[in-house]
Order: structure tokens, then C-alpha cells, then sequence
């Protein structure tokens, strides 16, 4: 059954990672589109306002680019979406597994459905939304390339330590469920995530890298700063696409485990009914 359950979620991975290129193809690629011409506006007028100040000084041209944007924006995209979606369809498998294991054998009839639904809502909030919340998603040419490693540092530690947080809280809403309730401890259990949570940030940089206008020498904006509203369309449209992403891995993967559900008490309805 195990591995009945891995296939399911590497299904559901493939069919998530197809629907989420799909919205992003449309919607968040023409967003970094947008980001990837300001950069390129604003490396330009920096390099103008550089000659400018140095008449005897040259300017570099750029190298051709090893991919288009046009490969980048399909098949580079496409590839990393569904790549990423089969993973967490895989990982998803095997919290499922771990979780049925605990809940199916206590309570036999728990519909799985229903236990993939709750994981589901519990990935999304942990790998997810937590770590966007404390570090927002952004846009090329949003970002210093001196701290690019300590950004990356300070993501994964939350977003691990979300995760390692998320599965504490399960194990201790299971712990206090015949204690106090199944209402109380699931509240309990999310205000000792939640603060978790805030210790973890409490220990973490904050980042506030928007590019501002490129100014000359006497003060003057000869180039805007970064669009606000690019990095507020990115960061809707990359909300959306992890919505959807969940959502259908969550729902593909209920469903394909409801038939092996549905096939099983099949098989055992039969296996009663025939006759020694």
C-alpha cells in the first residue's frame, strides 16, 4: 500500500505541476518579463550615467544570452514547475503514509480523503505560506547579490523550521486529543506553532532590497526606481499559483487515494462473499 501511495503522489505532483506552469505561463511569466526589461533599462542607464562620468572610459556589451527568454519563460519553466510539483507530490506521499498509519489503524473509519484534505492545509500553511510571510517572494532585479546568501540562508532556515514545527504541533494535537478535545488541543497545537513560529523570526534578518532610482552626480533621477506595482503583481500571482499548486495536488491525490480505498473494500466485499 505504501508504494500504492507514492505513485499517487507522484500523479498528483505531474498533474499540479502541469496546471500551476499553466497559470504561471500566462500570468507570472509576462510579470518577470517586466522585471527582467527594468533590469536591463536600468543597467543601461547606469552604465550611460558611468561613461558619462568617465568620457575616456568604454562600455561593455553584454554576451549573448546561452538560453532565450523564450526557452526560459516554456520549457525552463515548465520543467522547474513540474519537477518541484512531483517532489512535493512525493513528500506529500510519504507524510500521508506516516500519517494513515497513526490515524487509519486508531480509527478505521476515517475517510482518507479527509486525512489528505487536513495535510494538504498543513503543507500549504508550513512549506508555504509561513516562509513567504516572513520573506516575500520577489521579482528579478529585486535583491542585493552580496546578501543573496544569507537571504537563502534565512529562507531555508524558516522554512525547515516551519516544517520541523508543523510536524511537532500534529504530534502534539494527537497527543492532547483524548485529553481535552479534539477542538482544544488543535488550538493549543497551532498557538505552539504559531510561537515557535515568532522565535524562529525573532532570530532572523530582515531584507528590504527594492532598488531606488539611479540619481547623477548633482542628485538628479535620471531613472526610476523599481515598479511597486510589478512587485505587488508578482507576489499576488506567486500566491496564486502555490494555491493552486496545493489545491490540485491536495485534490488529485484524495481522489486517487479515495478509488484505492473504494477498490480495496471492493476486493474485500468479494473475498467475504465467496464461499469456502
Amino acid at each position: 500500500m505504501e508504494k500504492k501511495f507514492i505513485g499517487a503522489g507522484l500523479l498528483a505532483g505531474l498533474i499540479a505541476g502541469i496546471v500551476s506552469f499553466v497559470f504561471a505561463r500566462f500570468y507570472l511569466e509576462p510579470v518577470v518579463g517586466k522585471a527582467i526589461d527594468y533590469e536591463s533599462a536600468r543597467s543601461a542607464a547606469e552604465e550611460a550615467l558611468a561613461h558619462a562620468a568617465e568620457p575616456g572610459g568604454h562600455t561593455h556589451g553584454e554576451g549573448g544570452e546561452l538560453f532565450t527568454r523564450a526557452m526560459q519563460e516554456n520549457l525552463g519553466a515548465g520543467i522547474g514547475n513540474v519537477v518541484f510539483a512531483v517532489c512535493m507530490g512525493a513528500f506529500f506521499a510519504v507524510a500521508f503514509t506516516v500519517l494513515w498509519s497513526h490515524v487509519g489503524s486508531r480509527h478505521p473509519a476515517t475517510d482518507p480523503r479527509a486525512v489528505a484534505g487536513v495535510l494538504g492545509g498543513i503543507g500549504f500553511v508550513a512549506v508555504f505560506a509561513v516562509p513567504f510571510f516572513a520573506y516575500p517572494a520577489n521579482p528579478p532585479a529585486v535583491g542585493d547579490d552580496d546578501t543573496i546568501g544569507e537571504r537563502t540562508g534565512a529562507f531555508l532556515t524558516i522554512t525547515v523550521s516551519s516544517v520541523i514545527l508543523a510536524i511537532a504541533a500534529v504530534v502534539l494535537a494527537s497527543w492532547l486529543r483524548p485529553r481535552i478535545g479534539g477542538l482544544v488541543s488543535a488550538v493549543a497545537a497551532t498557538v505552539a506553532y504559531l510561537a515557535g513560529i515568532a522565535i524562529v523570526l525573532a532570530f532572523l534578518p530582515s531584507f528590504s532590497e527594492v532598488p531606488g532610482p539611479v540619481r547623477d552626480g548633482a542628485g538628479q533621477v535620471v531613472f526610476p526606481g523599481f515598479p511597486g506595482d510589478v512587485i505587488g503583481d508578482f507576489r499576488v500571482y506567486a500566491i496564486a499559483n502555490q494555491v493552486i499548486l496545493w489545491t490540485v495536488l491536495t485534490v488529485s491525490f484524495a481522489l486517487i487515494v479515495g478509488a484505492m480505498a473504494r477498490s480495496q473494500a471492493t476486493d474485500r466485499a468479494r473475498a467475504v462473499s465467496v464461499p469456502n
